[in-house]
C-alpha cells in the first residue's frame, strides 16, 4: 500500500522523507542531552532550508538537462540541414562544373568551326569576284536585247568587290540568275524591231533576227540594207551585209510565221568578230 501511495502521490512521498530526516536530526540531538527545545527547533528549520535548497538544486539540474537535451536536439537538426545544404549545393557545383567544361568544350568548337568559315568565305569571295567580272566581260559582248533583260541583275553587280554591302549569297544569285536568263536566250530564236546605226551613219529601224547569243541578223523594211551581228572580244559588232537582205528577210518572215518554213541559206560568222 505504502509504494502504490508513493506512486500515486509523489510529493506526499518527498515530504515523508523530509519529516523522517528532520526528526532523525532532533532525536540526534536530544540524545545528546545538551540541546535546547530553541536550538532543536533551529535545527530542524535548518535542515528544512537545506533540503528545500536541495530540491530547488535537483528541479534546476534537471531543468537543464532537458534544455541540453533539446538543444542538442536542435543543434543535430540544424547541422543535419546544413550538411543537406552543402551536398546539394556541391552537386549544383559539381553540374556548373560540368556545364562550363561543356560549354568550354563548345566554345573551342565553335571558334574551330568560325575559323573553317572564315577561311572557306575568303575563298568563296575571291571565287564570286571572279566570276563577277567574267559576268561582266560576257555581258560587253551579248547583243542589246539579253543585256536589257538581265539589266536589273547586272546593276546589282558590285564596282568594288571589297566595298559593298551585298552578301556573298545574294551576289551569287546575281551571278546565277545573269547566267540562266543568258542561258534560256541562248536556246531560243528571238526577233525584235530596233534602230541600228548605219555605216553611212543615218539610223534606220531594222527587223533583227538573233540565233541565241552566237549569231544575229537585221534586215531593213525595204530591204534595202541588211547585217550581221557576232561578239567580238569586247562587244557585239554588227556588220553590213546588205547583199543577204532577201534572204534574211525571207528568215525572220517564216519565223514569224508569215511564209511557210523552207530552207534558207544565210551567212554565218564563225568564231569572235574584231572590229569592223
Amino acid at each position: 500500500m505504502m509504494n502504490t501511495r508513493q506512486q500515486r502521490a509523489p510529493g506526499g512521498a518527498e515530504r515523508r522523507r523530509r519529516a523522517l530526516g528532520a526528526a532523525a536530526v532532533a532525536c540526534g540531538l536530544l540524545s545528546l542531552g545538551t540541546v535546547s527545545g530553541d536550538q532543536v527547533i533551529g535545527g530542524v528549520d535548518e535542515t528544512r532550508a537545506a533540503l528545500e535548497q536541495w530540491v530547488e538544486t535537483r528541479r534546476l539540474i534537471s531543468q537543464e538537462k532537458r534544455d541540453w537535451a533539446l538543444g542538442r536536439e536542435m543543434l543535430n537538426e540544424r547541422i543535419a540541414l546544413v550538411k543537406r545544404e552543402i551536398a546539394s549545393l556541391r552537386t549544383k557545383i559539381d553540374d556548373a562544373e560540368s556545364s562550363i567544361a561543356e560549354a568550354d568544350k563548345k566554345r573551342v568548337e565553335l571558334m574551330d568551326e568560325n575559323e573553317r568559315l572564315k577561311e572557306a568565305s575568303a575563298a568563296l569571295d575571291g571565287t564570286v569576284t571572279a566570276l563577277e567580272q567574267r559576268t561582266r566581260d560576257l555581258l560587253r559582248r551579248l547583243p542589246d536585247p539579253i543585256r536589257e533583260r538581265v539589266k536589273p541583275l547586272s546593276q546589282r553587280l558590285p564596282e568594288d568587290p571589297d566595298d559593298t554591302k551585298l552578301s556573298l549569297a545574294e551576289r551569287f544569285q546575281n551571278i546565277v540568275g545573269i547566267l540562266n536568263e543568258v542561258n534560256k536566250f541562248n536556246r531560243e530564236m528571238t526577233v525584235t524591231s530596233e534602230v541600228r546605226t548605219l555605216p553611212d551613219g543615218s539610223s534606220a529601224e531594222v527587223t533583227a533576227m538573233y540565233v541565241g547569243i552566237g549569231q544575229g541578223y537585221y534586215v531593213g523594211a525595204n530591204e534595202s540594207v541588211a547585217g550581221i551581228g557576232t561578239a567580238s572580244d569586247t562587244a557585239w559588232v554588227w556588220r553590213p551585209a546588205n547583199e543577204a537582205a532577201p534572204e534574211i528577210a525571207r528568215a525572220i518572215a517564216i519565223l514569224k510565221s508569215e511564209k511557210v518554213a523552207d530552207f534558207v541559206r544565210l551567212p554565218v560568222r564563225i568564231g569572235r568578230e574584231g572590229e569592223p
